[in-house]
């Protein structure tokens, strides 16, 4: 039997959600298995800015809010070169309230991170340069290292 409870379960019993997350989409705002995360349920329409967690398919995705749209939101990870669209409300697990960086608690509601999520969503076109870059120079390396042989 299994005695693991869904997240959904977790956020309606106890109010919210405190727990480690695992990836690297939300770096450098939140560190793979090393920040603390508080996630509580939301009301109403998301606004831009805001990090929900959401469902897709089996997996749990904690990404920021770039768009909204009349009935659905647009979302990346703050390390993502690509935006996810048509995340609609239903999805939508909660929404993040704050982070522990080791003891210490981010309140997402101060103005550095707010300033924080400004510079991130407004970055996200340098984000697709840097993977461009990458690709090229992925593939001049594998061109430069096949001629060796």
């Amino acid at each position: 039997m299994n005695n693991i409870k869904q997240i959904e379960e977790v956020i309606k019993e106890q109010g919210m959600l405190v727990c480690t997350t695992a990836g690297t989409s939300m770096y450098p705002m939140l560190r793979d298995r090393r920040d603390t995360i508080i996630v509580k349920p939301y009301e109403g329409r998301l606004k831009k800015y805001d990090v929900p967690l959401y469902k897709s398919g089996t997996r749990y995705i904690l990404h920021r809010i770039v768009e909204v749209c009349p009935d659905s939101y647009v979302i990346c990870g703050d390390n993502c070169e690509r935006k996810e669209y048509g995340i609609t409300d239903e999805q939508i697990l909660g929404v993040l309230t704050g982070f522990y960086r080791g003891s210490k608690l981010i309140d997402m509601n101060s103005w550095q991170y707010k300033l924080y999520a400004r510079i991130a969503c407004a970055a996200f076109p340098l984000r697709r340069v840097r993977g461009i870059a990458r690709s090229i120079a992925r593939r001049i390396w594998h061109v430069f290292k096949k001629g060796e042989k």
